[in-house]
């Protein structure tokens, strides 16, 4: 039996994965989905990167978790990706589900062009924090109207400090066993940094024809993605 922890991205608490937590727990698996620091029920709390590095740490430790598999989806990527280095012989396999991936000493926002002002703006607009995306933008993510209105009725406002904050990586990434999930609506090729992490022998690709939220348009589908990678 593996122990699934599921970490949601941007904006999003552990509500996201509701929809994959019976498929998981259906197959015998323990799931925990995390609600990260200063979002969802948790708003309010201060959190800069590090703060979410420790809070899927401290989940695993806390629970006593072995035979783990660390989910990062979107954002969630790149503290999920330092908590993997951390757990040690608990740590299974990473999945990173359309994932940002950390670099060491860079942050969420390194790789954008002009988006570390375009975000650091839009935080300083509004009281330190990143606002969530409007219905709109969600537009061709194979997404239906009642998903997007869902989405967007439970999103909070994600804490800036952690999209500017740089990762800390002990070694290199390339070294976890790890699944990366394409989501091909929100692009068809993996990023650079991603690319060059799937010349690694320990690192698979998965493709999903759907767009950047696959917990609420293919939640089966994702949660048989997630069932495969337990078995590697």
């Amino acid at each position: 039996m593996a122990e699934f922890v599921l970490v949601p991205g941007a904006w999003l608490g552990s509500w996201a994965w509701r929809e994959v937590v019976p498929h998981l727990r259906a197959a015998g698996h323990g799931t925990h989905p995390l609600t990260l620091a200063g979002v969802a029920e948790r708003g309010g709390e201060s959190a800069g990167q590090s703060t979410h590095v420790q809070d899927v740490v401290g989940a695993v430790e806390r629970l006593d978790l072995r035979d783990v598999i660390l989910v990062g989806h979107s954002y969630s990527g790149i503290p999920v990706g330092q908590a993997a280095e951390r757990i040690g012989d608990r740590l299974a396999r990473v999945v990173f589900v359309d994932a940002n991936v950390p670099t060491d000493g860079e942050s969420f926002v390194s790789g954008w062009p002009y988006g570390r002002d375009i975000v650091e703006a839009a935080i300083a607009a509004h009281g330190g924090t990143w606002p969530p995306l409007a219905a709109a933008d969600y537009a061709g993510q194979g997404l239906t109207d009642e998903q997007v209105e869902r989405i967007v009725a439970g999103s909070t406002p994600h804490p800036g400090a952690t999209l500017i904050e740089p990762a800390v990586l002990e070694r290199p990434l390339g070294e976890l066993r790890a699944t990366y999930v394409k989501c091909l609506l929100d692009g068809v090729e993996p990023s650079d940094d991603v690319a060059a992490l799937l010349t690694s022998d320990r690192w698979r690709l998965v493709r999903m024809e759907t767009g950047h939220w696959p917990m609420f348009s293919r939640p089966r589908e994702l949660a048989d993605v997630l069932l495969e990678a337990a078995e590697h």
